[in-house]
Formats: structure tokens, C-alpha cells, sequence
């Protein structure tokens, strides 16, 4: 696979995830615990394409950020599997970690928006749209619903 279409798969990842967390957030809003268990199920299978990249990054010799940006997005994936569906803890009502959990989502996120940037300026401006209306649906969404 050459440059330009690992480039495209970040792109399309990072949109990919950034979407199914907006559409996460909307479906809480819903009370659509079913719907939002699947999406979750989609968002933690992104870690698959995420790992390929890894291992792909030092044949097209990419720079330490690309491995942070990845590493941290597949750390929350990791995060959430083991909170959410392995342990199934009741965290986001213990202050401390709901920050520290917030700051992870945020910070893999945010990261990703660097990784569609590498396929052009329209996938960066896609990527940065999104991001902007998954913050504020995030914290409309813990607003309204406590999660």
C-alpha cells in the first residue's frame, strides 16, 4: 500500500470515529442504550485499521507525533473496552476519573484531526468541523443525561 492510501485510511478513520462518537452522543440523547451499545461496538473495532497503521508508520517513516496520536486514540479504545464492556464500571459518576477519562477522549480525538490531515486540507477541514460539533454535543449531552 503506498502513502497516499494509507493517508486516505487515516482520513477516513478519523472522520469515521469522530462521526460515531457524535452519533453516540445523539443517541444518548435519545435514551437508545441498544443503539448506542452497537456504535460502540463500531467505534472499538476502528482499533484494527488504527494498529495497521502503526505497523505500517515506520515503512513510510512517519514522525513520533503520528505514533501519539495513534497510540493515545487506540489507548482510549483500550480504555473504553475495559470500562464499558469488559468491567462495566459505573465511572463517570466518580469525578476524578470522569475528568481523566474526558481529557483521554479529548486528547485521541484531537489526535485524530492530525491524522486526516495528512490527506489534504478538505479532510482537515472536515475533521475539524466535526471535532467542534462532537465538543459541543459531548458536553450537551453530559448536560442533559449525567453520562
Amino acid at each position: 500500500m503506498d502513502i497516499n492510501k494509507i493517508n486516505l485510511l487515516g482520513a477516513g478513520l478519523a472522520v469515521f470515529i469522530i462521526a460515531i462518537c457524535i452519533s453516540i452522543f445523539v443517541v444518548r440523547l435519545n435514551n437508545l442504550p441498544k443503539v448506542e451499545y452497537w456504535l460502540g461496538v463500531l467505534f472499538l473495532l476502528s482499533a484494527i485499521p488504527l494498529i495497521y497503521m502503526i505497523f505500517t508508520a515506520n515503512q513510510f517513516q512517519r514522525p513520533a507525533i503520528y505514533y501519539i496520536q495513534i497510540g493515545i486514540m487506540i489507548g482510549f479504545i483500550l480504555t473504553e473496552f475495559f470500562l464499558d464492556y469488559v468491567f462495566k464500571v459505573d465511572f463517570r459518576n466518580i469525578r476524578w476519573i470522569t475528568i481523566t477519562y474526558v481529557m483521554l477522549f479529548f486528547a485521541s480525538t484531537g489526535g485524530m484531526i492530525g491524522i486526516a490531515s495528512l490527506a489534504g486540507k478538505a479532510w482537515s477541514i472536515t475533521a475539524i468541523i466535526l471535532f467542534l460539533l462532537m465538543a459541543v454535543l459531548a458536553f450537551y449531552q453530559r448536560s442533559k443525561t449525567g453520562m
